[in-house]
């Protein structure tokens, strides 16, 4: 199809799901994620053999049993989710007036993948691009990555397509906003537990250290929903979850803080990811499940997961007005 120069094309990026619980497909999965230097910055022919040789024959089987835990009639719930993401957001634009947006959602690793989402812009009309992660801090590990693909594909092209890239919303107002009205949500339905633990994916140390800012945005996120929920210093506390390896990861850990909080003879937390828009096996398996049960067997009484964002209205109110800004 030939180009129309009034559409834009916005791809609402995510880091994927295997296509099924099963060993095979998480094994795909798994070679495709742990294959991405992004991911993993070790040199590439030590790392090939760790990989194929110990990682990718013992792993996709604990991985497969926790993918089984959380999956629904529906599929992976990262999926579904960000499907009806990408639907109510092409509605939330047709209301705000945007007509020549259209929005195809396109994973980084599995399918619909970022080529196949780029790819139906294209043949869509689409002129110019918005590509934008659903990572709200940026991390090299995460945004960048999306942003290598992103190039791939426009190079394969043998065009130069005009885009733009929305790196990070970590401090956007409404994005805080829409974390505050869910916790306090929450806490209307459920009661308030003792302490707001927000926990965020990890990376590992040495990222860090060379420059990643992504520990930076994760605890100015944090204190900026602390601060929304008229929170005292002593009321919430920052984690790092999802870590790999024998490697030091940004501390403290999820696991071992929610131990030490039982220890200490606090028995009630409430769990909030806000590093994930959409809910996934990080929160619902690792977070929801296995935390909680740790937290209970070292002495918790209560412990309660708040889900993501995902597609509540002011979730998809604060995407749509990024879309709106970034497309006018």
């Amino acid at each position: 199809m030939a180009e129309n120069h009034s559409i834009t094309g916005v791809l609402i990026n995510n880091l994927g799901t295997p296509a099924s619980p099963g060993v095979r497909d998480v094994r795909a999965f798994l070679k495709q994620f742990l294959s991405d230097p992004r991911v993993i910055r070790v040199p590439r022919p030590i790392w090939w053999l760790i990989l194929n040789i110990i990682i990718l024959n013992t792993r996709p089987k604990r991985s497969a049993q926790a993918y089984h835990e959380i999956w629904t009639d529906q599929g992976s719930p990262l999926l579904a989710i960000s499907q009806s993401q990408v639907k109510q957001l092409q509605s939330w634009t047709q209301s705000a007036l945007l007509p020549h947006v259209r929005i195809e959602p396109g994973m980084r690793y599995g399918a619909p993948s970022i080529e196949q989402g780029l790819n139906r812009l294209r043949q869509a009309g689409a002129a110019r691009y918005l590509i934008i992660p659903m990572y709200p801090q940026y991390s090299t590990t995460t945004t960048a990555s999306t942003k290598d693909e992103v190039l791939r594909v426009f190079e394969s092209w043998q065009s130069n397509p005009e885009f733009e890239f929305v790196c990070d919303y970590f401090d956007e107002p409404q994005y805080i906003e829409a974390l505050n009205s869910s916790v306090e949500e929450h806490w209307r339905k459920n009661g308030r537990s003792s302490r707001l633990l927000m926990s965020f994916h990890g990376i590992p140390e040495q990222y860090s250290q060379q420059g990643d800012p992504y520990r930076g945005q994760c605890e100015s996120t944090a204190k900026l929903l602390a601060e929304k929920l008229g929170l005292d210093p002593e009321q919430w506390i920052l984690s790092f979850q999802s870590r790999l390896g024998p490697k030091k990861w940004l501390e403290p850990y999820t696991d071992h803080t929610l131990q030490e909080m039982a220890r200490q003879g606090i028995e009630s937390v409430d769990v909030i990811c806000p590093g994930f828009s959409v809910d996934c096996l990080e929160t619902l398996e690792e977070i929801a499940i296995r935390n909680k049960q740790l937290f209970l067997d070292s002495g918790g009484r209560a412990y309660n997961y708040i889900p993501c964002l995902n597609d509540r209205p002011r979730h998809i109110e604060m995407i749509g007005r990024l879309i709106k800004s970034h497309s006018q």
